[in-house]
């Protein structure tokens, strides 16, 4: 038996169309200072010195070396140059490797977008 009255219109809720999952957040790009924060480091302590040494090699403070390494300062050419003296690099050195870097972080999905077809297209030639 129904518990509604004769005339009454008997409401049936709809179900609510499922809206499709949220797409991934597109991965972000590193920042510039971050990579070569990273390579400074990675250099380095490659090379087993302490920041201390480098610091005093480059004429910079500790503090301020380690805020490079960290990513939390952006350094003048000036000082970038003299941090890569100090490791015997030279800045160009120190930028390439900071540009390998980036290509390495951003790289891994080249099938699809503009310029995988551009890329594609080097490539084959």
């Amino acid at each position: 038996m129904s518990t509604h009255a004769p005339n009454e219109a008997r409401v049936i809720p709809l179900r609510r169309p499922q809206a499709a999952p949220p797409a991934p957040p597109a991965p972000k790009e590193p920042l510039w200072r971050d990579l070569v924060g990273d390579v400074l480091r990675r250099e380095r302590i490659a090379q087993e010195r302490t920041l201390k040494d480098v610091a005093e090699t480059a004429r910079i403070s500790v503090p301020y070396l380690s805020e490079l390494e960290r990513g939390r300062k952006e350094a003048s050419s000036e000082v970038l140059a003299a941090a890569a003296k100090a490791l015997g690099l030279r800045l160009g050195d120190l930028l390439s490797l900071a540009q390998d870097e980036l290509v390495r972080h951003t790289r891994p999905n080249r099938t699809s977008g503009p310029r995988a077809q551009y890329d594609g297209l080097c490539m084959a030639a």
